[in-house]
């Protein structure tokens, strides 16, 4: 007799037909399971940023940090290879309008970053040099391709109005665009917060059940047994489910001694160690969301994490691979945008001298390269990120003309 898996997959020419070991009476049936879509229903936009950075700690932390410390770094202008002051990309950078200053600018920049992956600078000119710089939210934005694929204006859209910003044209363009590359987009860029979807919806998860565990009185329900042999009416059923939702369930009720009449017994359900794990999940989950972000999650104060031996460490990893790397990006791509209003070669650089979590690195930088006799002076500023004496000097002079 031909199996069903002869007669689903068919049998190999020449072999012997599988015969089943004993005659089944049902009729052979292949399930599958589709899940269950997530409790965001979207990889990208405002929604998710609602779950993200409204309502989950995790996210909301990672983003406040990598925001506020980005935004502390101190940024150094050189022109032509030496360090400027009082300079009119300086003052602009400084204070980019009468609303906010450089640091509330740039804050909203990498946030912006974090939890869209795009970041638009709009420079406000009077015809003849920039005065002022507006970060744009990247959800009212849309960018307008031309017929060769490239960027020629943006939409801006606030409530039922919206503007077309032209790119085109000689100058300074007025939209800057920031993106983290995304390999299968051409015009916009993919966030962190993005790539953590799946640990997200996790901790979302794990959160409403220890949620829904302490609303129930912070212990698994039980089984209501009727010994009865006849069963309940609809109308005894119904009188019986209002009563224990209304004077057994919840916090307030909790300890409340239960009356059972007609036969009625109670029976505890209890939870096995692994129905009970929901905490280790979502511990996991948050330190996926951290890994998304770029922070150790040492310095949130996750559970199970021993990557580094200490905190000093952790944050110096932070610093190193987080933070410097997003200012430079930003801070280049600002110089680029603004070189053709001004004259000379402008580099916009953070100045790593001044931040204090990477003071080992940069003294141990600074003893290898003093202790470095075969380097001239010249060559030894060069090294630690300094233009030439005759450099500086020249940079002097033209800054108190």
């Amino acid at each position: 007799m031909t199996s069903w898996m002869n007669r689903l997959f068919g049998a190999k020419p020449g072999s012997e037909p599988l015969r089943a070991a004993e005659r089944k009476s049902a009729a052979p049936m292949l399930a599958f399971h589709h899940p269950g879509r997530g409790f965001f229903g979207e990889v990208s936009g405002l929604g998710l940023v609602r779950a993200g950075y409204h309502r989950n700690p995790v996210v909301h932390r990672c983003v406040r940090l990598i925001a506020e410390a980005g935004a502390s770094v101190p940024l150094t202008l050189t022109l032509d290879g030496a360090e400027v002051k009082s300079h009119p990309v300086e003052k602009l950078l400084e204070r980019p309008n009468p609303r906010e200053s450089g640091m509330e600018m740039l804050d909203q920049v990498y946030m912006h970053l974090l939890l869209f992956g795009n970041a638009y600078l709009n420079a406000v000119s009077d015809g003849e040099s920039v005065r002022e710089l507006y970060a744009l939210r990247p959800d009212r934005v849309s960018v307008i391709a031309g017929p060769d694929g490239w960027p020629v204006a943006y939409d801006y859209s606030a409530g039922v109005r919206t503007s077309r910003v032209s790119i085109e044209g000689e100058g300074i363009a007025p939209i800057l665009h920031l993106k983290l590359a995304d390999p299968m987009e051409d015009h916009r860029g993919f966030a962190p917060l993005s790539a953590a979807l799946v640990p997200l919806e996790m901790h979302e998860a794990a959160s409403r059940w220890n949620k829904a565990l302490l609303d129930n009185s912070a212990r698994p329900s039980g089984a209501l047994v009727y010994a009865s042999p006849e069963n309940l009416t609809d109308a005894q059923f119904d009188r019986l489910k209002v009563e224990l939702e209304s004077a057994f369930s919840g916090q307030g009720n909790a300890g409340r001694p239960l009356l059972l009449e007609g036969g009625l017994d109670w029976k505890p359900l209890a939870l096995s160690p692994k129905d009970m794990d929901f905490q280790e999940a979502r511990n996991s989950a948050a330190r996926e969301i951290a890994l998304a972000f770029g922070v150790p999650p040492l310095l949130l104060g996750l559970p199970g994490d021993n990557t580094y031996s200490n905190y000093a460490e952790a944050n110096r990893a932070f610093w190193r691979q987080a933070i410097v790397p997003m200012v430079r990006r930003v801070s280049t791509a600002m110089a680029q945008w603004l070189q053709p209003g001004f004259q000379g070669r402008i580099s916009i650089q953070p100045d790593l001298d001044q931040i204090e979590a990477l003071g080992e690195d940069r003294a141990a930088l600074w003893k290898r390269v003093g202790e470095a006799s075969f380097l001239s002076d010249d060559e030894k500023r060069q090294a630690l990120g300094y233009g030439t004496a005759a450099e500086a000097t020249a940079g002097k002079r033209s800054t108190s003309q």
